[in-house]
């Protein structure tokens, strides 16, 4: 079952890219690039939700639809 997860990145003075989520309290993924730090991103996503099975939905995730907008990041 796919879900859409809200990321925020930001560049970093170190020059690194920073993803957090508010969806899903403790995502801290970073990478050099914003595909590296995504690949990261879904990496620890999926860890923390393998950890939290068996608990109460502790995270609020939006099903996915038949269509939906996503940002394509090329670099020029």
């Amino acid at each position: 079952m796919e879900r859409i997860i809200n990321i925020h990145i930001g560049k970093l003075p170190e020059g690194v890219y920073l993803a957090t989520s508010e969806n899903i309290q403790g995502l801290v993924a970073q990478g050099l690039t914003i595909t590296e730090t995504l690949d990261t991103a879904r990496d620890v996503v999926e860890k923390l939700i393998e950890a939290q099975q068996g608990e109460k939905e502790k995270f609020v995730l939006i099903p996915t639809e038949n269509q939906f907008d996503y940002p394509l990041i090329v670099g020029i």
